[in-house]
């Protein structure tokens, strides 16, 4: 096998590189690592030194980011669904909502999670009402500017979208969508329907109780049971 991805379960930039390798059936080969064990942190920092995941390794050669491990894929194992179009237009479209799901949405949303894995006396709630009101100034920002196509960047399933997908995911958990924001409810129920999506929270469903909003998770991604309506 060629790729080698490490990776944990719950976390959302891992599950942005999953979501890329499962919608072509890209083979790859995946090491869990548990970056609470200093002696598992300290193996996984000597392939690169901020021993973040994930962390793509591609026979010998270290690929970190999750935007160039994705490009990466693109690059060496293409497949049937273009990720990444050829058209450079396209391209930059798809990069810019890709770094916006990123940094507006993931980051802050990532940030709330960390003060609530801290002791209640010891949050900071500053950092805590700053990271709502991002997540609700993202919200807006992409109702009004992702158009009524299907998905992030146009009608087709691309690299914005599978970064759209963990970013959506856990944010709507921290910060739930508000009744003006149609679209990207919509957006939503879109993303998770996406079979490389289900795969990964399938995947995760043994760890969601890890998860400091583990009773904030609606019931039907806890099972293989449809929401109702």
């Amino acid at each position: 096998m060629n790729l080698t991805l490490y990776s944990h379960p719950l976390s959302s930039y891992c599950w942005k590189v999953l979501i890329a390798l499962y919608e072509n059936g890209t083979p790859f080969d995946t090491r869990m690592v548990n970056l609470g064990d200093p002696e598992a942190k300290a193996a996984f920092k000597t392939l690169w030194p901020t021993a973040k995941i994930p962390l793509l390794e591609d026979r010998g050669e270290v690929v970190p980011e999750t935007s160039i491990m994705i490009e990466h894929i693109e690059q060496r194992y293409p497949g049937k669904v273009r990720l990444i179009p050829q058209d450079p237009h396209a391209q930059l479209n798809i990069r810019l909502w890709d770094r916006l799901f990123d940094l507006y949405v993931m980051a802050p949303m990532q940030r709330f999670i960390a003060q609530q894995l801290r002791p209640a006396t010891e949050r900071d709630m500053g950092i805590i009402a700053d990271s709502l009101t991002e997540l609700q100034n993202a919200y807006d920002m992409i109702e009004d500017r992702r158009g009524d196509h299907n998905w992030a960047a146009g009608e087709s399933f691309s690299m914005a979208d599978c970064a759209a997908a963990p970013a959506l995911f856990y944010a709507r958990m921290v910060a739930p969508f508000w009744s003006s924001h149609v679209n990207l409810a919509h957006y939503f129920d879109r993303l998770m329907a996406r079979p490389s999506v289900r795969r990964v929270i399938a995947e995760a469903r043994p760890y969601f109780h890890y998860f400091p909003l583990y009773h904030s998770i609606p019931a039907h991604f806890l099972s293989d049971v449809p929401e109702t309506a």
